[in-house]
């Protein structure tokens, strides 16, 4: 069973009051910071620690904090991005819901390696329940003397402020979000200048994820080299993972980087299973916005090797044959699941959600929303299959912000590896508006790789 450090008293009764937070060890860290650390040890533990973003893009967070620019006489800031809006992803709302100190704590952490007097966390507009319970946890912690002016007697003053999103996704990607922030609407800026440089209001500023902030904390508790030790190679640490989809058991779990993902599917301690006995036909290991991978080719690698729960191993392959980590929003598709469906389900997001600045990004999501959705009823060619790949690629890597590659990235890798059963929904109009493709054979265990001849000398 892995080590639980960001969910180890979730099931604590009263653990989103600071009293009883504070009873489990809660804000040590802070102490520990603001009395026996300097700004720059701290960042120093979280780069010790191998933390990488846990938002979705995986970059190192000690390295990011590192960026940050400090002139003098300029107020930079920390930003907690909790616009948690990936579909098939619920882990920081989770964190924020139940165990809401955690995050306040780890953002007066943060905010005092940065050197920032003002602090903010962006929430989906959506989570009024969420904002709330925030609100709440930074009064009780300001009351405590963790917030405000000279905290703790060490001279450091700190605001942190909740503020509503404007319940759109793309104010998920960092410079869109801190345009809503200051007040905008929520397009992605140009880069550069990158936010470290200038960001809200035009200062040095950070924003990182909830997950990732709220990790800060036994961090600094334990020493970066003790977090190191969890996980596997540069993934280290813990990873809350948000599972749904057809699985006995969804639900948040906290699990160490390197997990195989056989045990995370099937263990009882995990996942339990695919619900109902039926078999697993593919995989969206990351949020939608991630390669969907077929069954055969998520529990294994091309080369035959076990796939593990961690950056590098689900990336094994590249995007012919492997997908990425993302957010940790981890969707499972059982036997009786269309994948044509699903990805025209996951397109109707992403065309809706385009801020519509970048023609690729606006034009195209809207090409492929009604291309799969003629697939899904009947009035598919089989030219559209090349016709969306080809839409995809225009859109790749042609935009100011990944929303376009997220829009891009399901499409792709759902022809890539299901190609037969939208191939079947050209040949079989009618009967694929009555009944689904089927497991098929993307559960068929994959053929096993030709050794490499030795080189001779």
């Amino acid at each position: 069973m892995g080590r639980k450090l960001l969910l180890e008293h979730i099931n604590v009764p009263g653990i989103n009051t600071f009293d009883v937070y504070r009873q489990k060890g809660g804000y040590r860290s802070v102490e520990k910071a603001l009395k026996q650390m300097t700004p720059d040890e701290v960042v120093e533990e979280v780069k010790k620690s191998g933390l990488r973003g846990r938002g979705g893009a995986g970059f190192p967070t000690g390295m990011k904090w590192g960026f940050l620019a400090k002139p003098e006489g300029v107020e930079r800031y920390l930003v907690c991005n909790a616009d948690e809006s990936e579909p098939g992803t619920f882990k920081d709302r989770y964190l924020m819901t139940y165990i809401p100190h955690a995050l306040i704590e780890g953002m007066i952490v943060g905010s005092f390696a940065l050197g920032a007097k003002t602090s903010y966390i962006y929430v989906r507009g959506e989570m009024m329940p969420q904002i709330r319970i925030l609100e709440k946890a930074i009064a009780e912690a300001k009351a405590a003397g963790f917030l405000g002016k000279n905290i703790l007697g060490t001279g450091y003053d700190l605001e942190l402020y909740v503020q509503p999103g404007g319940g759109a996704y793309i104010c998920g990607e960092e410079t869109a979000l801190l345009e809503s922030l200051e007040g905008k609407r929520g397009n992605p800026r140009i880069k550069p200048p990158f936010p470290a440089i200038a960001g809200l209001y035009g200062c040095p500023t950070v924003v990182n994820n909830v997950e990732s902030i709220a990790a800060v904390v036994p961090i600094i508790n334990d020493g970066g080299e003790e977090y190191a030790k969890l996980g596997i190679g540069r993934s280290t640490g813990t990873k809350l993972i948000s599972a749904g989809g057809n699985l006995v058991k969804p639900g948040v779990y906290e699990i160490d980087l390197g997990l195989p993902v056989e045990e995370f599917l099937y263990s009882d301690e995990y996942c339990g299973g695919i619900a109902g006995g039926k078999r697993l036909k593919a995989v969206v290991a990351g949020g939608s916005s991630v390669p969907i991978l077929p069954a055969n080719l998520f529990l294994k690698t091309a080369t035959g090797e076990g796939r593990l729960m961690s950056y590098e191993s689900l990336a094994e392959g590249g995007f012919v044959s492997g997908t990425m980590m993302g957010s940790g929003g981890f969707i499972a598709f059982d036997e009786d699941q269309c994948i044509v469906r699903n990805t025209w389900n996951f397109a109707r997001f992403y065309h809706h959600e385009s801020c519509g600045q970048c023609s690729p990004c606006r034009e195209g999501t809207g090409w492929m929303e009604k291309v799969l959705h003629r697939l899904e009823n009947g009035h598919g060619s089989m030219s559209d299959m090349d016709l969306l790949v080809d839409v995809s690629k225009k859109i790749e890597g042609n935009t100011i912000c990944p929303l376009g590659d997220a829009a891009a990235w399901p499409v792709a890798s759902a022809i890539r590896h299901f190609r037969d059963e939208f191939e079947w929904h050209v040949s079989h109009p009618g009967e694929a508006t009555t009944r689904n493709y089927g497991l098929a054979h993307y559960a068929d265990p994959l053929p096993v790789p030709e050794p490499k001849p030795e080189a001779t000398v």
